[in-house]
């Protein structure tokens, strides 16, 4: 009996005061996770074509997505992380336009170099890249399509590059 009177008064003054102060409530946990779904996935999978590239999504929160994106090519590859920021279209919970940063890091083979002017003689591309597009959830099936402007300017190689495209993906609840 002593014991559950302790746990009791232990609860009431630890406990409850800090889920008070920071405003959770029993269904702050459900309302996240619904809100998290209206856009209508939280993963994906798929293609972005220009260039030619795999790419994959998961959603932290509701509007925020983190997006790493591979590019392979016979001269070798570069995979880019971007974070973006989700703002859905009014009236639409299945488009939303977007907007991120993040960086790059590729390794490329001697014919690259010799193909590519103004790349220092150097193999490996790192930088930043910026990435704003429209992105949609076909209603009733598990498919995103999107199109978007990534540039992106390598630090090592100095160059600027101006790419983006159009995503097909696969989703996941």
């Amino acid at each position: 009996m002593k014991t559950k009177l302790f746990l009791v008064a232990l609860f009431s003054t630890l406990i409850v005061p800090s889920v008070i102060a920071q405003n959770i409530t029993v269904d702050t946990v459900v309302n996240r996770k619904i809100h998290l779904y209206e856009n209508g996935y939280t993963k994906a999978i798929g293609v972005k074509m220009y260039p030619g590239a795999l790419s994959y999504k998961q959603f932290k929160q509701s509007n925020k997505a983190i997006e790493a994106i591979g590019y392979f090519t016979l001269d070798g590859f570069s995979l880019a992380v971007l974070k973006e920021f989700y703002t859905p279209i009014e009236e639409s919970n299945q488009l939303s336009w977007y907007y991120g940063y993040g960086g790059h890091l590729g390794i490329w083979s001697d014919e690259w170099k010799k193909t590519n002017a103004g790349t220092n003689n150097s193999n490996i591309a790192v930088g930043f890249d910026g990435i704003l597009g429209l992105d949609y959830k076909v209603k009733n099936a598990p498919i995103n399509i999107s199109i978007d402007w990534q540039p992106s300017f390598s630090i090592i190689q100095s160059y600027f590059n101006n790419q983006g495209g159009i995503g097909v993906r696969y989703t996941f609840k």
